[in-house]
């Protein structure tokens, strides 16, 4: 512990929580053992205002930014091993319920100063404190008049220890709703286009989901052309369904693209298909691969990829080690930006997991101080992370041919090295 008082506090806290559970132990009656639900439930309540307080304190105090982390749910996500919605949870509690700072330097009262009332006295959660700041967030709390805006709030905070979270967001949106007498302003102009396109891949197992949506009826016209030219019914007796053959028919074409189109690079190299392949897995006749967006290809897809002259195979190590292609030049060539691709698949730094398409190749001892441009000098890490080890006091080494990822003190005073797990490396 960094102080004196919070090494006591921390002491008298550990003694009551084993009060706790002693009183929860063998023995205990139905009456103790609900006690003691309403009891720890009422003593996280206070846990989480201590939290919520200390990050709008370093945040106030600019101690993350001093730090390289441009989010404050970055560096709690990274120092407590909370997922980034928990971190941002408590961000926007801190934003919402504690006294603010103007630019003259004095103070201000919280945003939602009846919530931060009922929060601080155990009435409300972080869940309530959230959909609270959501509701009166929303485009129609907005409109309403400032007097409106805030019998509003004392109306949602009034409700907090009443309603459960989803339910306090039912309410809260129909009241919100109620009081934004004029709603919307009407517009004549036209809906505006949208067009977009979303990529998602499946965790923890292999493929994605593609969604897309296409007002402008010539993108759209253009895809549907090309995929019902392809998508046509091999023979009288194709049995697919028309969802299978125009699904095929699109991975057909874009990786018809990428053998023969003119694509640009992506992240540094251009645009393929690496196949990552297990020694093991390649001495059985090739049972398994590994692919950069997909995840595991199935033997009869890896076969037929492996008759593709535009397939780069990669056989890994038993620890997911590629061989070193290694070439001393500052821009990295594109075979060694392949075998650090196969090495981790995307961003290296642990809990990040963006595509390789998304990254870039960092030299660990930097070109500058001789380090050379081989693999056992490189790892890849997204924009966000790559800034992040300039600018902070995280260090990225190589260990057993494989990067490892060392904390600042104050993330972990113990510094002890993390690494983002290898999938394709597990036996």
């Amino acid at each position: 512990m960094s102080t004196d008082r919070v090494a006591a506090a921390h002491r008298l806290l550990v003694e009551a929580v084993d009060a706790l559970v002693a009183a929860a132990g063998p023995g205990a009656g139905d009456d103790e053992l609900l006690s003691v639900l309403t009891v720890s439930e009422g003593v996280a309540r206070r846990l989480d205002r201590v939290v919520v307080g200390a990050v709008a304190d370093l945040e106030r105090r600019g101690v993350f930014a001093e730090r390289g982390y441009k989010s404050a749910a970055g560096a709690l996500g990274d120092m407590l091993g909370w997922e980034r919605f928990e971190a941002r949870r408590r961000v926007v509690a801190a934003e919402q319920v504690c006294r603010r700072t103007g630019l003259d330097g004095s103070r201000l009262p919280a945003r939602l100063p009846v919530t931060a009332e009922v929060f601080a006295a155990g009435r409300a959660g972080l869940r309530h404190v959230e959909v609270v700041a959501r509701v009166l967030g929303s485009p129609a709390a907005e409109r309403l008049a400032p007097e409106v805006w805030a019998g509003a709030e004392v109306q949602l905070a009034a409700k907090a220890d009443e309603y459960t979270p989803s339910e306090l967001l039912v309410w809260g949106t129909a009241l919100v709703e109620a009081l934004d007498q004029d709603g919307v302003e009407p517009d004549d102009r036209p809906p505006p286009q949208v067009n977009e396109l979303h990529l998602i891949r499946h965790r923890g197992r292999p493929g994605g989901t593609v969604k897309g949506r296409f007002d402008d009826a010539a993108m759209f016209d253009a895809i549907a052309a090309v995929v019902d030219a392809k998508a046509k019914p091999l023979t009288g007796e194709d049995e697919r369904s028309a969802a299978v053959r125009q699904a095929e028919a699109l991975a057909e074409v874009c990786g018809f693209v990428l053998d023969h189109g003119d694509v640009p690079h992506a992240g540094g190299g251009r645009p393929h298909l690496n196949v990552l392949v297990r020694l093991e897995d390649l001495e059985n006749r090739c049972r398994a691969a590994v692919l950069d967006f997909g995840g595991t290809v199935a033997p009869e897809s890896l076969r037929m990829l492996a008759c593709d002259a535009a397939v780069v195979p990669v056989v890994l190590g038993g620890r997911g080690q590629p061989l070193d292609v290694g070439r001393l030049t500052r821009t990295i060539p594109d075979g060694l930006r392949r075998a650090v691709v196969a090495r981790g698949g995307g961003c290296e730094f642990p809990g990040c997991g963006r595509p390789p398409s998304w990254s870039e190749v960092h030299h660990i001892v930097g070109w500058q101080e001789c380090g050379p441009t081989a693999l056992h000098n490189l790892a890849m890490l997204c924009r966000l992370h790559h800034r992040l080890l300039h600018h902070s006091e995280w260090i990225v080494r190589i260990r057993d041919g494989l990067p490892e990822f060392v904390p600042p003190a104050w993330i972990d005073p113990q510094r002890r090295p993390r690494a983002a797990p290898r999938p394709h490396a597990v036996a």
